[in-house]
């Protein structure tokens, strides 16, 4: 290979990956929530406060990952004693797994926006894959800022059972319903 193909290698490769932008979660307004039978009479809901990972995005390849970390000790469900009981061995042990994962495998896009990721979710120390589909997409240029923001609303279903959470199985159903608000900042 000469010098001048060498070159022309290097810059098409350059500017394959110049479209793939980084953006790191933005704690504040970032929120796996939860739904979950409560005994066939109504729905107990619950959310995670504390939020962390990246999200790479490259709109022109189709391409990108998602990195997520929870902290579980952030479990809030509205109401002290509950917040406390689901913290032990009975439901999500966060003494012995402080943190929940999610990493994708690929992305799926309809033109340049993101409408699902395939990915896994790590809980109580198993990982299972768990889909999640992107019910809103958009980025702006973040007005206080002065950067893109990227937010979507994502959403997903999967057992619990699968992950070891059996707590009151079967009074309660394993059917977990999961609702994201993500919103990210492009890094620097």
């Amino acid at each position: 290979m000469n010098v001048k193909h060498l070159i022309l290698a290097l810059l098409t490769a350059a500017s394959s990956s110049a479209f793939a932008q980084t953006y790191n979660i933005e704690p504040n307004h970032t929120y796996p929530s939860f739904e979950a039978d409560h005994m066939g009479i109504s729905v107990l809901r619950g959310k995670f406060t504390k939020t962390s990972g990246t999200i790479v995005l490259d709109r022109a390849a189709k391409t990108g990952t998602v990195d997520i970390v929870i902290d579980a000790n952030s479990l809030d469900f509205g109401h002290a004693k509950l917040n406390e009981h689901a913290k032990t061995k009975d439901m999500f042990n966060v003494a012995q797994f402080p943190t929940m994962t999610y990493k994708s495998k690929s992305i799926t896009f309809k033109g340049d926006t993101p409408v699902a990721v395939n990915g896994e979710l790590t809980m109580l120390g198993v990982t299972k894959p768990v889909t999640l589909h992107i019910n809103k997409f958009k980025c702006i240029m973040h007005p206080m800022f002065k950067k893109e923001d990227c937010g979507a609303d994502a959403s997903a279903e999967f057992k619990r059972s699968d992950f070891g959470l059996n707590y009151g199985l079967p009074m309660f159903s394993p059917d977990v319903k999961l609702a994201i608000e993500v919103e990210t900042l492009r890094a620097d």
